[in-house]
């Protein structure tokens, strides 16, 4: 069987995209034969203007997605904050299931449904965007016939995730940002075969528990590692695939590896502060006891309490230090 062409277009931006997606968006022509999704990732709270900014880039149409629309030509259909953004039988769904990479929507839950759902019938593009959510859905949409492109690594302000995209489908177009509109367009007016639809029984199932009201908890497939997530602590397990490892835990929560080690570097500032906080209480109680200890005459309590806040203050000291390296090496801890 064959396709008239590419008629599904998956998008996803973070950081530094919104003025590429305004680009890309007013690059594309009124009588596009392909539906346009995008995911920006975008605080939970409060509602996005990003769907009005689109809107007025270019003559397309482009709306915050609703729960089972069917996807229709010349459309834009934006992620809603909070929600991640599925392609699920034709239509658009919504999601509040567990964060990828940290963020909900993000882009890989939206590229490996569109690959499910569409095939080789699908386009993706990465924009600008810190770290490499979109690698693993890239990798997907690649293995079920798609074609995959990336902003100019040169002209992005944050390239990291076209950079992942591209090293997980070393295939993919490296294209300025003006010239993907044109691709897309070239992409969905060029027929493609849709024989040998690739079985992916694992990443159905994954797609399957986002679109479940309430995902239910079960075993991961791949490898149990003494690892924890850091957005519920659960156990990890480690999932390799051709070019890119991913970390998944029980409730869902999916991490790629360099989100995986951008959220564990985290969670150790934040234990850092809580051990910092803690060790100023405990300066502020020993100082009140030595004080006590003093007006007491009691001077073998005041030498011990002496010794511990010299003991307490150096372990201060010590933890302001590793703490202040975490904030200077981008947040992870530099050797010595």
């Amino acid at each position: 069987m064959e396709a008239a062409g590419r008629d599904v277009v998956v998008v996803a931006a973070s950081a530094g995209g919104v003025e590429a997606l305004r680009v890309l968006l007013g690059g594309l022509p009124p009588d596009l034969p392909a539906a346009v999704l995008v995911v920006l990732h975008v605080p939970p709270q409060g509602n996005s203007v990003l769907a009005g900014i689109l809107d007025r880039a270019g003559p397309l149409k482009a709306a915050p997605a609703d729960d089972g629309e069917s996807l229709r030509p010349g459309c834009v259909y934006v992620a809603r904050p909070d929600f991640h953004l599925l392609l699920s039988k034709g239509q658009v769904r919504l999601s509040r299931g567990p964060r990828h990479n940290g963020h909900r929507p993000a882009a890989d839950p939206l590229f490996m449904s569109a690959a499910l759902d569409a095939g080789a019938r699908v386009a993706a593009v990465v924009l600008s965007g810190t770290l490499d959510d979109g690698a693993r859905g890239c990798e997907a949409i690649d293995r079920h016939g798609g074609a995959v492109a990336v902003q100019e690594l040169s002209e992005c302000a944050f390239p990291g995730m076209p950079r992942a995209a591209k090293t997980a489908v070393p295939t993919a177009r490296a294209l300025p940002v003006r010239q993907i509109a044109g691709w897309i367009t070239e992409q969905s007016r060029t027929p493609v075969s849709t024989e040998n639809q690739v079985c992916d029984g694992e990443m159905e199932h994954e797609i399957e528990q986002f679109l479940r009201e309430a995902p239910a908890l079960g075993e991961p497939e791949g490898t149990l590692v003494a690892l924890s997530c850091p957005e519920c602590n659960g156990p990890i397990y480690e999932q390799r695939s051709r070019r890119t490892d991913r970390y998944v835990c029980r409730v869902g929560h999916a991490w790629s590896r360099d989100s995986m080690m951008d959220a564990q570097s985290d969670a150790v500032e934040r234990a850092l502060w809580v051990a910092i906080q803690r060790l100023e209480e405990r300066l502020r109680v020993l100082e009140r006891m030595r004080r006590s200890a003093g007006e007491r005459g009691q001077h073998v309590s005041s030498r011990y309490f002496d010794e511990e806040l010299e003991r307490t203050g150096e372990a201060l000291n010590t933890i302001r230090m590793l703490q202040s390296g975490i904030g200077r090496n981008g947040g992870t801890l530099q050797p010595g």
